[in-house]
C-alpha cells in the first residue's frame, strides 16, 4: 500500500468513532453530555499516541512498525485536534451561551479551553506545504503539543478528581521518555569515555 493511501485510510479510520457519536447525538440515542468524556479521553489517546512513536524509536531503533507508526503521527496529531473541537461541540450544546460564561474562571474548565488553544498551531500547520515553508520552525510550533498534553491531563484531573485513570493513559509516554533519556545518557557516557 501506498503513502498517501495508508493515511488517507488512518485518517478516515480515525474519523469512524466521531462519526458514531455524532450519528448517535442526532438520533437522539446519546445526550451530548454523554460524549464528553469520551471525547476527550479519545483526543488525549490520540496526543500520546503521537508523542509516543519518536521516543520508542529513539530508545529501540527503527523498524517498519516504528517507521509507519512515525510517518502517521500528523495524521494521529490532526485527530486529536478534532476529539478536542467535538469535545467542545458537545459541551456548547450541554451548556448555555451564559453558562459557559460562568464557568469560564473555573479551573477544570478553563484549563480544557487553553489545551484547545494550544492545539490549533500545530494542527494548522499539519501539513506537507507547511512543513516546507516552515522548516525547522515547523518541529518548534509542534512541541506545544507537550504543553497541550500537560494542560489536557489537568483538566480532565480538575474535572474528573480520579488520578489513576489519568496516570494509566500518560504512563507509556513516561516510561518511554525515561527510556530516551536512559539512551541519550548511555550515548553521552559512551561518547566521554570514547
Amino acid at each position: 500500500m501506498k503513502r498517501k493511501q495508508l493515511k488517507t485510510l488512518v485518517s478516515v479510520g480515525l474519523a469512524v468513532p466521531g462519526a458514531f457519536m455524532l450519528y448517535d447525538f442526532a438520533a437522539g440515542t446519546t445526550l451530548a453530555m454523554d460524549l464528553l468524556e469520551p471525547t476527550g479521553v479519545l483526543s488525549v489517546r490520540l496526543m500520546i499516541l503521537a508523542m509516543l512513536a519518536g521516543p520508542l524509536v529513539e530508545a529501540f531503533g527503527t523498524n517498519r512498525f516504528f517507521a509507519a507508526w512515525l510517518m502517521l503521527r500528523r495524521n494521529l496529531g490532526v485527530a486529536a485536534f478534532g476529539y478536542a473541537l467535538l469535545h467542545l461541540l458537545f459541551y456548547a450544546v450541554d451548556m448555555t451561551p451564559p453558562g459557559m460564561l460562568d464557568e469560564m474562571g473555573l479551573p477544570g474548565i478553563w484549563t480544557g479551553w487553553l489545551a484547545l488553544a494550544l492545539l490549533i498551531p500545530p494542527a494548522a500547520i499539519s501539513f506537507d506545504s507547511a512543513v516546507r515553508a516552515l522548516g525547522r520552525r515547523w518541529k518548534t510550533v509542534q512541541r506545544l503539543v507537550y504543553l497541550a498534553l500537560a494542560v489536557a491531563f489537568t483538566h480532565w484531573l480538575l474535572l474528573a478528581w480520579d488520578w489513576l485513570p489519568a496516570a494509566l493513559h500518560i504512563a507509556p509516554l513516561a516510561i518511554a521518555w525515561l527510556l530516551r533519556f536512559r539512551q541519550r545518557q548511555a550515548i553521552v557516557r559512551h561518547r566521554s569515555l570514547s
